[in-house]
């Protein structure tokens, strides 16, 4: 067993702890008991990891974090539709979204994107959305909802 630290200049935001606020530096430590002399990658595959991890964060903030149920089988419908809609929520910050909503958490989307009154509406062989336009993210769904008919045409 062993344990590995990591220092790194800290990036605008980040949260320092006191000693790394003294030090000027960031640190990172992971326990492993992999063995092997390469610790980069060790590193690498410790940091892949994480991104593992806020993964299944972002799941359980779209309703995995509990079963509603008596039953197990309507618990295992309610786990299967809460991972699909993580997995839609991730999709569609890849495909649709950048700058900060590319990155937003499940709440930050639901209050900015899911929220927000918005209709459809066919003129002329087309599909044409309709926001509010005093929405503060107006312009930011419009042009997920560009990319989105882009993907998909």
């Amino acid at each position: 067993m062993r344990v590995i630290c990591r220092r790194e200049r800290p990036h605008p935001g980040a949260q320092l702890s006191p000693f790394d606020t003294h030090a000027g530096w960031r640190h990172t430590c992971f326990i492993t008991n992999t063995k092997g002399d390469d610790i980069a990658s060790l590193e690498l595959r410790h940091r892949g990891h994480a991104r593992v991890e806020d993964r299944v964060r972002c799941w359980k903030a779209c309703g995995l974090s509990n079963l509603p149920f008596d039953g197990f089988c309507a618990n295992e419908a309610w786990v299967a539709v809460s991972v699909m809609a993580g997995a839609l929520l991730a999709w569609s910050q890849m495909t649709c979204f950048d700058g900060a909503l590319a990155q937003a958490e499940p709440k930050t989307m639901r209050y900015r994107v899911l929220h927000v009154a918005a209709v459809l509406v066919h003129r002329g062989r087309e599909l044409i959305m309709r926001l509010d336009e005093t929405w503060p993210w107006a312009s930011e769904l419009a042009t997920a909802f560009t990319r989105l008919r882009a993907a998909f045409p």
